[in-house]
């Protein structure tokens, strides 16, 4: 049996899970058992589109819940302590200078699991994260992205 990977956490990033999961739990199931239970008195489930979609769905919630246990039986919450600032971690706000344009860019470096570029939160499994983590301010970087390599460099780490 493989090891499960340890999953690190922000609070913020902790609790949405753990909403997520009692939603999903509490609400979403009782939602989609009510379909199914629509559906079948429909009458012939056979060629009744509604149920399968509502047995479609129910599958997803399903399956989404065992990931999200699996992932909160492997999480441990990140402490104050974890977030360096003399070098890129876990936690770590970062600001990063494109040195061609010379855009700079402040992400904050966590789990695939909380990733949201749009929010500005990388994962240190990303191209961008895995080239930064462990890396000193004043570092340049290079990211292999489609459009060719781009060149960061690293200008301020902080928690």
């Amino acid at each position: 049996m493989t090891e499960e990977k340890e999953i690190i956490l922000t609070k913020e990033g902790l609790h949405k899970l753990e909403s997520e999961l009692e939603h999903l739990k509490s609400v979403r199931r009782e939602e989609v058992a009510e379909r199914i239970k629509q559906a079948i008195a429909f009458g012939d489930i056979t060629e009744n589109s509604e149920y399968e979609d509502a047995k479609n769905e129910q599958a997803f919630i399903e399956g989404r819940i065992l990931t999200l246990e699996k992932t909160l039986k492997n999480a441990r919450l990140m402490e104050e302590t974890d977030i360096r600032t003399d070098v890129v971690s876990l936690g770590s706000k970062v600001t990063l200078k494109e040195v061609k344009s010379g855009r700079e860019v402040t992400v904050l470096l966590v789990s695939s699991v909380e990733s949201k570029l749009k929010d500005g939160k990388i994962s240190d499994e990303s191209p961008v994260g895995r080239a930064i983590l462990g890396k000193k301010v004043k570092s340049t970087v290079q990211v292999e992205a489609p459009a060719g390599i781009i060149k960061y460099k690293i200008m301020k780490v902080e928690k």
